[in-house]
């Protein structure tokens, strides 16, 4: 699947690569990794990415490969225009250091098309973004760190909630660079280990994300009480 054909992400339809790494002709390395969040649901999904903001936060979602976190321009209960600057590692010992910054959905989904998916209750949340891997990596025109970008989709089901995390590492070297040079950037091994990585975060964040989502959300949100009266 190219950056292209992102939006097939938001149709609840089987895709051909639900779990796995492909390599485009571009040399592009995409990542496809799936995982079933029990009690989770978008909502809490999204709110997460609102609410983060200390490494202990960060550890907290993966406390093997997250090692620290920073924000840029981040405030309390918005995220999209921020950086989120990372080390962690990805199911290996090498710590990377990573710019991942927020993008609008229409950067990658197109203008207006997840906003009508969330509508209509295809999906139940929509995260994407630009990444940048090392302390100065390559910016675009805006001062953005390029290289990679990511979605993270996720739908709403009986048991909680399907997401699907999407990368596509040298998305911005594509028809700039051969594809060798590419390939050789983001070996097939780092794909692999960055499929680990993501299904393990978003694996430990579904054991956390509903009991603390239900403590911050208190005060709007009254919890239910597993016993009542």
């Amino acid at each position: 699947m190219e950056l292209s054909e992102a939006a097939h992400l938001l149709d609840p339809a089987p895709l051909r690569l639900e779990m796995g790494i492909e390599r485009l002709a571009s040399g592009v390395l995409h990542v496809a990794a799936r995982t079933d969040m029990h009690g989770c649901t978008g909502r809490m999904f999204d709110w997460w990415f609102r609410w983060f903001h200390t490494t202990q936060h960060y550890v907290w979602w993966h406390p093997v490969d997250h090692v620290a976190s920073t924000w840029e321009k981040w405030t309390p209960g918005s995220y999209v225009g921020a950086t989120n600057v990372v080390d962690e590692r990805l199911s290996g010992p090498e710590v990377h250091r990573i710019h991942v910054h927020f993008l609008e959905l229409s950067e990658v989904f197109g203008a207006g098309v997840a906003e009508a998916r969330l509508a209509d209750g295809s999906i139940s949340a929509a995260v994407c973004a630009s990444t940048g891997i090392g302390a100065e990596p390559a910016r675009d025109e805006r001062g953005r760190p390029i290289g990679g970008r990511l979605a993270h989709v996720a739908r709403d089901t009986s048991f909680g909630c399907v997401l699907r995390s999407h990368f596509w590492l040298g998305h911005d070297l594509a028809g700039r660079a051969e594809p060798a040079q590419i390939e050789a950037l983001a070996p097939d091994a780092l794909g692999f280990g960055l499929l680990r990585h993501a299904y393990n975060e978003m694996t430990f964040l579904s054991r956390l994300l509903p009991s603390l989502y239900v403590a911050e959300s208190r005060d709007r949100q009254p919890p239910a009480l597993p016993w009542a009266l």
